[in-house]
């Protein structure tokens, strides 16, 4: 399998490349003939016309096609990590998460606020203080739901009020601290890969989302799981985010295409029903709607099968883009046809190294109250 095969369609990669888009990141490198220099896709130089351009899967690739590397975006660096004040605010807020940091002391650590509001939007789409603010309403719900009492979160939370606290408190959650004892909220972390960055969302029932951050129905989808659910995503850390972080890099890796952590979509019956089908598809084999809707009792319906995959909020562990059309083409995928394609070819190439020829979790461990 060619490397050059799996990138995007050019058209794609130019309009990410024009748009700095960050989703492209470790995607593609992109050569200018005009300079003799390659650039990642988010590189702050002046934008070369289409013409004149040649992209390339991996940094060696443009090496080897007589480019040197860009000395602003320094493509030749391992792959691309938060940047180095996100990761030390991020500290900061971990040292006391339901405390404050004020403008007046990020200027203390030495940190420019609006710095620090530009490189959060930038990084997370919110901006420190809301990350942060995010980041005190989870503990507080997780120490309500934990048992104690209204007064011991709000203290917890970095609140200097009971009224402000319950203000902000139903502002998130959609209920007053005393009647979210039994209501869990929604975890959310970014999670870096090859095929760009991904936002996995879950609670203790199970993963609830795993997309892809470029794809446009992603809005509606956490729309959907706040409405169903009755409660909030915040941003912070559960056991269940940390398993499909390390299950995502071996699946990547090649290591270990299965997946066990514990799923939870939220979806009709219908929709699970058509999920749980497309779980049973085995590693490095597809099928097509048609048979689907055969083997779901509903000869006939493959445009019903269709947008029930389309509405998989579970990419890749429910494994949607293993369903092309009958003539063998290859169809609408919401992550787009070219990781359609890559994935298919992951899979294809490493099926025969896996440790088990099973999937880690079996249709019945697939928890679907809702």
């Amino acid at each position: 399998m060619k490397a050059m095969e799996l990138l995007p369609p050019a058209d794609t990669m130019y309009r990410a490349l024009v748009n700095r888009d960050a989703s492209f990141e470790g995607i593609f490198f992109v050569g200018v003939r005009t300079t003799g220099i390659f650039c990642r896709p988010t590189c702050p130089a002046k934008k070369p016309a289409r013409e004149n351009v040649d992209f390339f899967p991996t940094p060696g690739e443009a090496l080897h096609g007589g480019y040197r590397p860009c000395l602003r975006c320094t493509p030749m660096d391992p792959e691309k990590r938060a940047p180095a004040l996100i990761e030390r605010l991020r500290a900061e807020v971990e040292k006391a998460p339901g405390g404050r940091l004020t403008d007046k002391e990020l200027a203390a650590l030495s940190i420019d606020p609006s710095t620090a509001r530009r490189q959060f939007m930038r990084h997370y789409g919110m901006t420190f203080q809301a990350y942060h603010r995010a980041r005190r309403m989870g503990l507080a719900l997780r120490e309500v739901r934990r048992g104690s009492r209204v007064e011991e979160a709000q203290n917890g939370s970095g609140f200097d009020s009971a009224s402000g606290f319950r203000e902000a408190f139903t502002r998130v959650f959609g209920d007053a601290p005393t009647a979210a004892k039994e209501r869990g909220c929604m975890f959310a972390e970014r999670i870096e890969t090859p095929l760009g960055t991904m936002v996995a969302v879950t609670d203790d029932e199970g993963l609830r989302l795993l997309e892809f951050t470029d794809r446009r129905a992603l809005e509606r989808e956490l729309g959907i799981l706040r409405q169903r659910l009755k409660t909030n995503v915040v941003p912070g850390e559960h056991p269940h985010l940390d398993a499909i972080r390390a299950q995502l890099a071996d699946y990547f890796a090649g290591k270990n295409l299965h997946f066990d952590v514990p799923l939870a979509p939220v979806g009709s019956d219908f929709q699970r029903r058509t999920w749980d089908m497309l779980r049973s598809i085995p590693l490095a084999e597809t099928r097509s709607y048609s048979w689907m809707a055969d083997q779901l009792g509903i000869a006939g319906a493959r445009r019903a099968v269709g947008r029930a995959n389309g509405t998989n909020m579970l990419c890749i562990v429910i494994p949607c883009h293993r369903v092309i059309r009958a003539d063998g083409t290859l169809c609408g995928y919401g992550g787009g046809l070219w990781r359609k394609k890559w994935l298919l070819e992951h899979e294809r190439k490493f099926a025969g190294a896996q440790p088990n020829g099973k999937r880690r979790t079996s249709n019945a461990e697939l928890r679907t109250p809702n």
